[in-house]
């Protein structure tokens, strides 16, 4: 499971949505790895994460600092840094 990108640096209310893919695309647990997968943040107080109704992820930047998106998925994982700047 790969998702679109490894870090994120962003301002104070920004928000991204991620998308969760596998390698290769049509392994044939592809479907299965994708729908199960979850996200946890680090620090809520940095950056928060939720899964949407179309299985893609939608993070967002909630104070300065630095933190982790971890995505799960069975026994695989990935994360994605992420450095929470001021706004403005």
């Amino acid at each position: 499971m790969v998702p679109s990108q490894k870090t994120w640096t962003g301002k104070v209310g920004d928000n991204k949505t991620f998308t969760i893919t596998t390698t290769p695309a049509d392994a044939s647990d592809s479907v299965a790895v994708v729908t199960a997968s979850t996200a946890t943040s680090s620090d809520e107080l940095i950056v928060t994460v939720a899964k949407t109704g179309d299985g893609t992820f939608e993070g967002t930047i909630a104070g300065e600092g630095s933190a982790t998106i971890n995505f799960t998925s069975g026994s695989l994982t990935t994360s994605i840094a992420v450095t929470g700047q001021a706004a403005g």
